[in-house]
């Protein structure tokens, strides 16, 4: 992390709450309020000389900028409690951002009972949401209606996708995952789902493109938050789970490429180090700064069974993770729909007939139920396209 930035950063987060405290003591139209706010624009002007955007995630309880978790002083532990009151993961600025536009943010930020704004993304101020224009779905509507109701779900999907190809091939390049660029994909997701007021819908966007670990990783992404959000689950732990499924198989990319392609049978030998993936995928991240615990263990155990067969191997009272059994559910769930060198994809009453005679043995059997639930009220609603 460039220590310059930091200290830019810092400097305009304790501008910008006591801007925040300012305006809570007296109004947002105080002559204190707009002199502090002019300062904090400063800050952020200078970062902008370097870069065209700047974004604050919050991860667990902490805030990153620039792939790192920032010190929690006074200021930034004030922006995190704001941040977490309005359900705000993500504040993006952009370059060329007027003070009215920051001034606008100092309301948004404001105790409760003192806000008269609604969290709207501006020109220059994006809070990671995805503007989805929804209306009610009718029986019968199909899967192409459906897209043209909601573009930007659609457009988000391809959007995304690349987004995260990119992720994935810098990392086998042998750099640091960027940690920011994957809680923004996830964000758009969780968005998506939430403002569309149906998370059902969100399924539509399934499907395959010839690679196969990213969109398996996306697939199986959409299908934990779906799971999540039928099981009531909302806010930081929801975008966590999301970010959980998209990095479960990242041990992968630390598996030689013959082997994962391989056509044949493997041998003990090539079959030992598929096996490694989890391990290896655990270690890459608990070492990579800003990745939520969870997906650390969900890394690691989105191979166990539910009887705790399958591997790695863990002692007996082991207890694996919920998050690490609805990632198991969806990855098995999205891996029979698709087709494979060795067999074609199968439809949802092969896949539900499956799922249910594995489920008490390798998959938790309330968690599979739930999923089969959604995907099912969603095929008989014509609204599931298991496309191949």
């Amino acid at each position: 992390m460039n220590n310059d930035r930091t200290q830019e950063i810092l400097s305009f987060i304790r501008r910008l709450t006591t801007a925040v405290a300012t305006a809570t003591l007296y109004d947002q139209q105080h002559q204190q309020v707009n002199y502090l706010c002019r300062l904090a624009l400063q800050h952020l002007q200078q970062i902008f000389t370097d870069q065209e955007e700047v974004s604050l995630l919050l991860v667990e309880g902490e805030l990153i900028f620039d792939n790192a978790p920032l010190e929690t002083d006074l200021a930034v532990g004030k922006l995190i409690s704001a941040l977490q009151q309005r359900g705000i993961g993500h504040l993006k600025f952009r370059s060329g951002l007027p003070q009215a536009e920051l001034l606008e943010l100092i309301v948004i930020l404001l105790p409760k009972g003192l806000q008269a704004k609604e969290i709207s993304s501006s020109e220059h101020i994006r809070f990671g949401r995805v503007e989805v224009h929804s209306r009610s779905v009718e029986q019968g509507d199909s899967i192409g209606e459906l897209f043209q109701q909601f573009p930007e779900l659609a457009e988000v999907e391809s959007l995304e996708l690349s987004k995260f190809m990119d992720l994935y091939q810098s990392v086998r390049a042998g750099r640091r995952l960027n940690v920011r660029g994957l809680s923004e994909i996830v964000g758009s997701f969780v968005n998506a789902f939430s403002e569309q007021g149906n998370p059902l819908i969100a399924l539509a966007p399934l499907r395959n493109m010839d690679e196969y670990t990213y969109t398996h990783s996306t697939n199986v992404c959409i299908l934990n938050i779906a799971q999540a959000r039928m099981l009531g689950i909302e806010g930081q732990a929801l975008h966590d789970i999301g970010i959980a499924a998209m990095l479960h198989d990242i041990g992968k990319l630390f598996v030689p490429q013959e082997i994962l392609q391989k056509p044949g049978k493997l041998d003990d030998k090539e079959w030992e180090l598929i096996r490694d993936h989890p391990r290896l995928g655990a270690e890459y991240l608990v070492n990579t700064p800003g990745i939520p615990r969870l997906a650390v263990i969900t890394a690691y155990e989105h191979h166990l069974r539910y009887d705790q067969s399958g591997y790695p191997k863990v002692p007996k009272n082991w207890r694996q993770h919920p998050t690490s059994q609805m990632t198991t559910i969806s990855d098995f769930f999205d891996a029979l729909r698709t087709h494979r060198s060795y067999r074609l994809g199968m439809d949802l009453d092969k896949i539900s007939a499956i799922m249910l005679e594995e489920a008490g043995t390798a998959l938790h059997p309330l968690l599979t139920r739930n999923l089969l639930k959604t995907v099912q009220k969603l095929d008989q609603q014509g609204q599931l396209n298991l496309r191949h």
